[in-house]
């Protein structure tokens, strides 16, 4: 390949189970030939926050190896990561990585890394999480896969004139995407040899079935599953009928999803039986409280 195709936009995303908990990250690199690159990676023990930052970190060190002057844009579905950023990482470093508080800025190291790879050509970008964005569809679910403990398929394009990233220290295999979608249509540039192949996570829903159908799992295991389901939806309903308020990440973790899944929905969403309303902010937390669809419907009846 004679030249190295433009870098355009780069989306990322991280994901944690548990929160402290099994982590992971996704990046994907859009080019200007349609192009695509992804990278992810795993940590067995991290906050959402720490892989969202190692997940700009790889994509800042990808722009950096690639020797681009052209500017580009970094969508995040995490305005945490975008604050931290653009505007508060100033004021830190003035106070000796001090919050307002007097307490210490958590994350200083992936900060201080952030801050040093971070120019004038990269304008940061909030996307709204899991409103059908491809790109941050395909970043979350390369970061929960990863978070899952399983490696993703992942698109991956290679040139000769490119020095490898910090991020991923492997050759980087260039292909052309046609099609992003369930099924990949890969054109290799030296070959011209076309290849269909169907990642396991591609457009993954961010509240994932089980990956094996129910006929393949075993009925014992199908039953444990409905009654710990039937647990989760009791508990829900203890919430709803004592009008107690809940928290984003114990709220995530009622739904099994990820904290960016709640709050990236919006003030007032439904979830099973329940309409899940964002009541007010508590410090840095957000409070939800759950009503029951079924009887708020009867009663306005």
């Amino acid at each position: 390949m004679s030249s190295v195709p433009t870098i355009q936009s780069i989306y990322t995303d991280g994901a944690c189970t548990g929160n402290p908990g099994p982590g992971g990250w996704g990046v994907v690199v859009y080019f200007s030939d349609g192009s695509i690159h992804e990278m992810g990676g795993a940590s067995s023990h991290t906050t959402n926050n720490k892989m969202e930052m190692q997940a700009a970190i790889a994509a800042l060190e990808f722009l950096k190896a690639s020797a681009q002057k052209e500017s580009i844009t970094l969508y995040t579905d995490s305005e945490y990561l975008i604050n931290c950023v653009t505007k508060w990482v100033k004021s830190w470093k003035k106070k000796g990585w001090k919050k307002s508080d007097g307490n210490p800025v958590l994350n200083q190291d992936l900060l201080e890394t952030l801050d040093e790879l971070n120019s004038r050509h990269v304008k940061w970008e909030h996307v709204r999480g899991h409103a059908g964005n491809v790109g941050n569809e395909r970043c979350d679910a390369i970061a929960r896969t990863f978070a899952s403990g399983r490696t993703p398929s992942l698109q991956q394009l290679a040139h000769s004139n490119s020095q490898p990233s910090v991020a991923q220290k492997n050759e980087l295999i260039l292909s052309k995407v046609s099609d992003f979608g369930v099924n990949s249509t890969i054109i290799n540039k030296k070959t011209q040899e076309i290849t269909t192949l169907t990642t396991d996570i591609i457009m993954e829903p961010y509240i994932a079935p089980a990956t094996a159908t129910s006929e393949e799992i075993p009925r014992e295991t199908r039953v444990a599953q409905l009654r710990n389901l039937l647990e989760t939806l009791h508990i829900a309903d203890e919430i709803s009928e004592q009008g107690y308020l809940i928290t984003s990440s114990e709220l995530a973790d009622l739904m099994d999803v990820h904290a960016s899944a709640v709050t990236s929905r919006g003030d007032q969403w439904r979830w099973r039986n329940w309409i899940v309303s964002r009541v007010r902010r508590e410090g840095n937390q957000i409070l939800w409280e759950l009503e029951r669809g079924d009887q708020v419907g009867s009663e306005e009846e």
